[in-house]
């Protein structure tokens, strides 16, 4: 190449990474040329009448008038040829106004990048073609669409003027990563400050050797009070040490069409921020974003999430990477340690945050830490029973043993929420689901236990193993199943109203919409079955045996029917009212279910005593059993 003309031809290497929608025309083919000299001739106007792209034994020619402000008349020498021909394209992009030629591996820039034009000329469509016998094109395509295969010694395209902006939006807003569309393009401008397009508004800042960091208050767009622009605060370390100077582009995105195929509930602003050739993780101070939005009510979660355009083809927001603080009802600032889209994502109809949550956590570990010491002291109690092939002390020892690893995990999982690593919490948050549908599944079999003992008595009682694979066994299968199916358990924060920056987590079940779903229909559904049953079962238990004497002892009664609610699961029917009843409701349950089993242990021992003092003692045993206790004067009769 004649490198006296290196001031007006650059030649560069075509980023293969540059998105194709970008570029409004592409004009590729093969250019059948003889051997020895080749030249490429430019001849480039500005205006609007078309471009004519020829080629013949020598000579490769780009002629026309379809440029904003660009002009250029040069011949360029190429190296010379044995004869084999050359393949070539020719890329316009109009709001760039830069013209680039590709032949075989070189790229020239036949009008470099400006700043994004307002009018352009666009809309280039095949006119006149001129064949030929021996030398030309052959092969041709426009945008990869085949046009002629024969030999072609020119081509003529027809443009439009047009508002170049608005087209270049409302063709990005049709594409999946329409917003890294526009991004790329700001980059690629010459553009410095502030940048206006129909869909977005941005500032590009060029940042130099000597930057401190930066706070930007984006540009407002037309109509919209500059009260309500999000500001941003670019750190230091936001610049590239090894690069002496770069660009960040800073886009502010108002009721965008961009985003709105992304899940549920975004405000309507969209903050950008992206640098120079940059993939830009893990830095040591944030940036930070602060948004201004219409107030929230208390009972709506807000929460900074971002789209990284790296891992999803489609718009997912996620919560990975920033830190949410809020400032009144109105205001909520993100600290993100990456860059990317971000936006705050609001629950519209979200469970309500819990008040009192530091009390509600202290009440729960105590009680608790009682429950455990009385499932332990409950469970030595039923072993050392004379009777240990009793079937009523096998299934209450079930339900204790589960119940003892459940609040023992419960206590846990928030330490290992906050210690351990993801795939030691998504463990134990599985491990946790397997106990809680444990116990849900004893109390299941000691309310068709009972059954048996009140309907079926003289039938032979199921052989203990069926009980235990109800109680352990069949638990196990849709845990097994939710933890291969993914993304169902991990860390799960529950926010409190009070202290909105130190909620509580625990390792539980993810708010996923899977792991969601699962939730209701799993625990949710099985937690229904038992209570339903367990109301249903008490009922019974009461018609049949309260006109016994023994009954009409208040202390009997109560102490009886408080713990077979226990038993039965009924006392989790205060799960269905905690959502939308008062605090009072939520005390009662974390206070009652934490303390099931106390109760139970209380019931075993109060009855126990209460047999032996009695003077019908020798019709009761020591078990407390529930067959024993509910069925007595059935078996008296029967003597």
């Amino acid at each position: 190449m004649d490198r006296r003309i290196g001031n007006l031809l650059l030649v560069l290497v075509v980023s293969v990474r540059g998105h194709e929608a970008d570029r409004d025309f592409a004009m590729c083919g093969t250019w059948l040329h003889g051997g020895g000299s080749r030249t490429l001739d430019v001849d480039l106007k500005a205006g609007c009448t078309g471009i004519n792209i020829s080629a013949n034994a020598s000579t490769l020619s780009v002629r026309g008038s379809i440029t904003a402000r660009c002009v250029l008349a040069r011949a360029v020498a190429l190296n010379a040829s044995r004869g084999s021909p050359s393949s070539f394209c020719v890329f316009w992009e109009p709001l760039l106004d830069r013209l680039v030629m590709k032949l075989n591996e070189e790229s020239f820039i036949l009008c470099d990048a400006g700043k994004l034009q307002r009018s352009c000329c666009t809309h280039l469509s095949p006119g006149h073609q001129t064949h030929s016998q021996v030398y030309g094109i052959v092969n041709s395509s426009l945008l990869g669409d085949p046009m002629r295969a024969s030999v072609m010694a020119a081509y003529e395209f027809n443009g439009e003027t047009i508002d170049c902006k608005k087209y270049f939006c409302s063709k990005a807003a049709q594409e999946t990563r329409g917003a890294n569309m526009v991004e790329e393009v700001m980059m690629r401008s010459t553009e410095v400050g502030y940048v206006d397009l129909p869909c977005v508004q941005g500032t590009v800042i060029e940042m130099t050797e000597d930057f401190a960091g930066d706070n930007i208050t984006l540009p407002a767009p037309r109509g919209v009070s500059s009260e309500r622009i999000p500001s941003v605060h670019l750190p230091t370390c936001l610049k590239p040490a090894k690069r002496r100077k770069s660009k960040v582009v800073c886009s502010f995105y108002k009721n965008s069409t961009f985003f709105q195929k992304s899940s549920r509930g975004i405000l309507e602003d969209v903050v950008g921020i992206s640098v120079e050739n940059e993939i830009i993780t893990n830095l040591p101070e944030p940036v930070r974003i602060k948004f201004h939005h219409p107030g929230l009510a208390k009972t709506q979660r807000r929460k900074c999430v971002s789209w990284d355009t790296r891992k999803d083809n489609e718009v997912v927001w996620r919560e990975t990477g920033c830190i949410t603080l809020p400032f009144g009802a109105d205001e909520t600032e993100c600290c993100c340690n990456h860059l990317t889209y971000f936006a705050i994502l609001v629950d519209l109809n979200p469970t309500r945050n819990v008040r009192h949550l530091e009390a509600l956590t202290f009440i729960t570990a105590v009680c608790c830490a009682i429950s455990i010491t009385s499932c332990a002291v409950l469970f030595v109690s039923l072993c050392r029973q004379r009777k240990l092939k009793n079937q009523s002390s096998l299934v209450h020892r079930g339900l204790v043993v589960a119940m003892f690893f459940l609040l023992v995990l419960f206590i846990l999982t928030g330490t290992v929420a906050n210690a351990a690593s993801d795939s030691v919490c998504r463990f134990i948050g599985g491990l946790l689901h397997y106990t809680l549908l444990s116990v849900l599944c004893w109390m299941a079999v000691e309310v068709i236990h009972t059954f048996w003992m009140m309907y079926m008595v003289f039938n032979p009682s199921p052989k203990p193993w069926i009980w235990y694979l109800l109680g352990f066994g069949v638990p196990a299968l849709p845990v097994l199943f939710l933890g291969s199916v993914g993304d169902i358990y991990g860390q799960r924060t529950v926010k409190s109203d009070d202290v909105l920056e130190t909620p509580y987590r625990m390792c539980w079940m993810t708010d996923s919409r899977s792991a969601l779903m699962a939730h209701f229909i799993i625990n949710m559904g099985l937690l229904v079955a038992v209570v339903s049953s367990g109301l249903v079962m008490l009922l019974l238990v009461f018609r049949k045996i309260r006109h016994r004497d023994e009954w009409k002892r208040n202390r009997v009664a109560f102490l009886s029917i408080w713990g077979l609610s226990c038993l039965f699961g009924s006392t989790w029917a205060l799960a269905f009212f905690t959502s939308e009843a008062s605090e009072t409701v939520l005390f009662l349950f974390c206070i009652i279910n934490s303390l099931q089993g106390f109760f139970l242990m209380l019931r075993f021992f109060a009855l126990e005593w209460i047999q032996k003092s009695s003077r019908s003692s020798s019709d009761f045993s020591s078990t407390g059993s529930t067959r024993q206790h509910m069925l007595q004067a059935q078996e008296n009769n029967q003597e």
